[in-house]
């Protein structure tokens, strides 16, 4: 179904174009949950939760051409993430720097799958990986971040500078070609 279709049948609560948008959009968007939250199961209920608000607030959507839905569904779902974060982890932002400042190769890092990255980036601490995710994957700038997770820009900016360090670090560990 074409999507201007599906959202005009969704705003009057078509539990078929529903599904149907949940079809197209969920499996994306149940990868962006995982990539904030480790837990499958947790970032299910994210994922459920989000779809949930999405189809309550639909009446405020306006669509806006391809692309549109995906964008303020993402939007729905990260902050669902972050919320799901706050009300039940402590989101710890580590202030000291411990890894080494190791330089990989861009080569290296060509050379590894999707997946493989993925399972990298979830392997970070929880404070590195939001702030990597939100700059990194989804595009924020540093005073934003600090906005969204009410955290200072420096830390931010630190919090990401320590997750590349870390990165590169367990690519080092998985014996990735680097360079010094």
């Amino acid at each position: 179904m074409e999507e201007r279709l599906l959202i005009n049948s969704c705003k009057k609560g078509d539990a078929h174009a529903q599904k149907a948008l949940f079809e197209q959009y969920g499996r994306g968007m149940l990868l962006l949950c995982r990539r904030y939250i480790r837990d499958y199961h947790h970032a299910e209920e994210v994922l459920l939760n989000g779809f949930q608000k999405f189809f309550q607030h639909i009446e405020r959507f306006e669509y806006s051409g391809k692309g549109s839905i995906g964008a303020w569904l993402k939007k729905i779902i990260v902050n669902e993430c972050l919320l799901f974060l706050r009300q039940n982890s402590t989101m710890v932002f580590s202030e000291e720097a411990d890894m080494d400042s190791a330089t990989v190769s861009g080569d290296a890092i060509e050379k590894l799958s999707a997946t493989e990255i993925l399972n990298l980036i979830g392997q970070l601490p929880e404070g590195y990986r939001l702030v990597f995710n939100l700059y990194v994957i989804e595009g924020y700038t540093h005073r934003e971040i600090s906005e969204i997770l009410n955290i200072a820009v420096g830390t931010s900016k630190s919090q990401f500078s320590k997750a590349r360090a870390y990165l590169q670090e367990l690519l080092q560990k998985n014996e990735v070609i680097y360079e010094r």
